[in-house]
């Protein structure tokens, strides 16, 4: 995955969930998925944990892949301009487009996909497939600098009605988008990889919503079985709802939600008293945490269920640190994530800081510069020692970097 000129992120910054050499751990925190490639399975992470001060553009990282599904899904049909925003601490960077990309695998077949664009349009897009590792283009889309107009390159593995795409497509709209909507079952596996298995978690509502749907769908059960294995005393889960639909659709389709959305429904928990009967309480009076676990509850179940992709934005927050570490392990085990899902979280608990629950490979850290831009680095730069090297203190210490500089304050201010 990689993402350039968005918000923080001015540079060319890629996370990566390809497993290093290192046999730790292997059994549980890594999977091979399978390919048609001639070459050896690619052996995949199933979590990484990024790491940094407040302020370095951990968030804006998982923002830049929900606002690329978000493109993705909704550029064919909508003639707004683009969700994208520009490095604003540089001149030069506030006019040039912002990048997204992303290496995947889909039914054994690895996949290249990205685009630039700015707010008004689409400058440049790619896709490239290696069936048995060899590389086809299937499509490459430019902008002419001087006279603005579009050219489209097309490869002979690309089957459909290219010239139609060519025209229907806008200047702010994907062609990948365009040819899906007109119907090209080639390129439908890699819009539905956006639209299905991508899911997010603490950026907008879409956890939540995504909870609200398990629900919907008829697996409250499933809801109330994993708040309770994480020790949350819920027996039953009830919505009052009048219409929320919208919520929901504008959830799917990848739009960012608002909370005026949320005043339409209700939700309601029970706990079970001390003379056994129910007690229903609204989901806002509950804790921070019973709340945020619930918001979790649909991703990760989704997730799990589907080997999907979760984003999770500051996932230690209102958890206690047994919640944190109980959360990463049901990606980590075989059993409870038996079809290779991911989970991607942005964190400051150190206490799962350890060589115990994670390969070094899976451990990144995001700090600011002095130019106001983020960076993000792995772990594996500094080659800590395997299963030795105490990585929660090392990284307190400052070995690592991503770590607030705390200045003490002048006395004039502290008097």
């Amino acid at each position: 995955m990689a993402v350039a000129n968005f918000r923080s992120i001015r540079d060319e910054q890629r996370l990566s969930l390809v497993a290093g050499p290192g046999k730790e751990l292997a059994a549980t925190n890594t999977f091979d998925a399978a390919t048609v490639e001639a070459a050896r399975p690619f052996t995949l992470l199933r979590s990484a944990a990024i790491y940094g001060p407040n302020a370095a553009g951990k968030s804006n990282l998982l923002k830049a892949f929900g606002t690329m599904r978000r493109i993705v899904l909704t550029s064919a049909t909508e003639f707004k301009q683009l969700p994208v925003v520009p490095f604003r601490f540089d001149s030069q960077t506030i006019a040039q487009p912002s990048m997204f990309e992303v290496v995947l695998l889909i039914d054994g077949v690895r996949y290249q996909y990205g685009f630039r664009a700015t707010a008004e349009r689409i400058l440049g897009e790619w896709l490239f497939a290696f069936p048995k590792g060899r590389s086809q283009r299937w499509f490459e889309r430019s902008l002419a600098e001087h006279s603005g107009e579009k050219s489209f390159q097309f490869g002979d593995k690309l089957i459909g009605d290219k010239e139609v795409w060519r025209r229907a497509t806008r200047s702010n709209a994907l062609l990948l988008s365009t040819a899906v909507q007109l119907n090209s079952q080639q390129l439908k596996p890699l819009f539905d990889w956006f639209h299905n298995t991508l899911e997010f978690s603490g950026i907008h509502l879409s956890g939540l919503l995504t909870s609200l749907d398990c629900y919907l769908e008829g697996h409250n059960s499933r809801v109330i079985e994993f708040l309770r294995a994480a020790d949350f005393a819920i027996t039953t889960v009830r919505i009052d709802e009048s219409s929320f639909a919208s919520s929901l659709d504008a959830m799917r389709s990848g739009e960012p939600l608002k909370h005026p959305d949320l005043r339409h429904w209700t939700l309601y928990v029970g706990h079970r008293s001390g003379n056994q009967q129910t007690v229903e309480l609204e989901l806002s009076d509950e804790s921070e945490g019973t709340q945020k676990m619930f918001a979790l509850a649909g991703p990760a179940m989704e997730a799990l269920s589907g080997g999907h992709v979760l984003f999770v934005d500051e996932l230690h927050d209102n958890l206690h640190p047994l919640l944190v570490r109980y959360l990463v392990g049901l990606f980590h085990s075989p059993e409870t994530n038996p079809k290779g899902a991911q989970l991607i979280f942005t964190t400051h608990e150190t206490a799962i800081l350890s060589q115990d629950v994670f390969r070094r490979d899976q451990i990144w850290f995001c700090e600011r510069d002095p130019e106001q831009a983020t960076r993000l680095f792995p772990l594996t730069d500094f080659n800590p020692r395997k299963g030795l090297e105490n990585l929660e203190r090392s990284y307190l210490a400052g070995r690592y970097g991503a770590v607030p500089y705390l200045k003490r304050l002048s006395d004039t201010f502290a008097a």
